[in-house]
């Protein structure tokens, strides 16, 4: 077996920033034909709803049906699959959706709940937040069945009081996974569909006689899938456009390189275009997780996706130091920050831009993909600059409060007047001006 040829940088060397360009580069444009497809499968759906759904699911995933409405799994269904999974099945997805739903009640007492105020002539302001009344989740199936990824979008949705979740899960050739279905009976989901695809997005955004319309989207899906929540963001609402996964570890030297070397596999074995970093200021240390690498490969099932994926997007840095680590993981904000140190509270207070940050070596990403809690639906690409992990607040919206007093129409009218004539709004002025004395 050959060393994994993955790139090795170092931030002395005098072509760094080019090197280091090339690693971050990735190119977001989706092929043409999948734009032009999707394009197509939407426009059908929203034409010929129903009828468009099922041709589309009869030849996409192979999966004969009479009607849309012999697609839906009902709630019996799901409770059946929750009996017929191992024992030890059951218990992890409990207890995983139990650690998830408290940490988002957590959240929504922090963030998701209305206020008011009454200033000091008697005006009332506030924020009224409410949730969305029906939310559709994207599940991915096919190639993989993804449980956890339920539990992410329906058990959010859930504690922000969402009144209707709809699931929608692929299932090629009609192979169902008790485990996605024991997920969602887990989590709450109201109604389910055996649909996948553009087409099943552009169910949810538009509705068909069978498929409700709904507010949201939510739920990772392949470059189809992607495309679909691009196009309806408008009709709806979506959460985000995923790009490839993706790990960055700021490690110390402290830590096992075996462990280390795992958890850049863990991201690497998505698939090829996942991205795999590891920033650190001991060289020697960077050599050791490279050879636990090579010498772990081998055990690894998805070990061809894994090598195309370190070879093609990851990177060993050689740091000046841990210092100089966090400041170049800021320019990254990657998705998953591991911050692998002997002391993790000590840096993690200049890492401003990540989607979520694991702190100390026995904080692996894996655990926050499956059960510690926060969601794992996390902005990708560099995003984490600016977005925010999904959460309570995705499945809420906020309406703003105002009831102004008699006397405060007298302070806030000369203001209003004096901005909106200034503004060419003379229609704006005198709706305020009437309420003067």
């Amino acid at each position: 077996m050959t060393s994994i040829a993955i790139r090795q940088l170092g931030t002395t060397e005098a072509d760094f920033q080019t090197r280091f360009e090339q690693v971050l580069h990735w190119s977001e444009d989706t092929d043409q034909a999948i734009e032009e497809r999707v394009a197509h499968i939407l426009a059908d759906v929203r034409k010929r709803g129903d009828a468009a759904v099922l041709d589309c699911t009869q030849r996409f995933d192979q999966l004969q049906a009479d009607s849309v409405a012999s697609l839906e799994l009902t709630r019996d269904e799901l409770r059946a699959a929750l009996d017929q999974i191992t024992p030890a099945q059951r218990q992890a997805v409990e207890a995983a959706a139990a650690r998830v739903r408290d940490y988002h009640e957590r959240q929504l007492q922090a963030c998701g709940l209305s206020w008011q105020y009454r200033d000091a002539d008697g005006t009332l302001l506030g924020q009224k937040v409410t949730p969305l009344d029906r939310v559709g989740i994207y599940v991915p199936g096919g190639k993989a069945a993804y449980p956890s990824s339920v539990l992410m979008n329906a058990i959010p949705a859930r504690v922000a009081g969402v009144g209707e979740i709809v699931m929608v899960v692929p299932t090629p050739r009609g192979e169902k996974n008790l485990l996605v279905l024991a997920a969602a009976f887990v989590a709450g989901v109201h109604r389910a569909f055996t649909l996948g695809g553009a087409q099943a997005v552009g169910a949810l955004a538009y509705g068909t006689a069978t498929v409700p319309r709904v507010d949201k989207i939510t739920g990772p899906g392949n470059a189809y899938v992607a495309s679909a929540k691009r196009r309806v963001f408008g009709q709806v609402g979506i959460d985000m456009i995923a790009g490839p996964s993706e790990i960055l570890v700021l490690a110390d030297g402290t830590t096992p390189p075996d462990w280390v070397a795992m958890d850049l596999f863990s991201q690497a074995e998505h698939d090829e275009l996942a991205q795999s970093i590891l920033l650190c200021p001991d060289a020697a240390y960077i050599a050791q997780v490279h050879a636990a690498m090579d010498r772990l490969l081998p055990t690894m099932p998805r070990q061809a996706v894994i090598r195309a994926s370190l070879e093609g997007r990851g990177a060993l840095i050689h740091t000046r130091s841990m210092e100089e680590a966090c400041e170049i993981s800021n320019r990254i904000a990657p998705e998953h920050l591991e911050v692998s140190s002997a002391d993790p509270h000590r840096w993690e207070p200049l890492l401003r831009h990540a989607g979520a940050i694991f702190l100390g070596a026995y904080t692996s990403e894996s655990l926050g993909d499956y059960c510690a809690g926060p969601n794992h639906v996390l902005p990708t690409s560099g995003t984490a600059r600016f977005s925010s992990p999904l959460g309570v607040y995705d499945f809420q919206k906020r309406s703003s409060l105002i009831e102004v007093s008699e006397a405060g129409a007298q302070s806030l009218g000369r203001i209003a007047s004096e901005l909106a004539h200034g503004e060419g709004l003379q229609a704006h002025a005198q709706a305020a001006e009437f309420r003067l004395k």
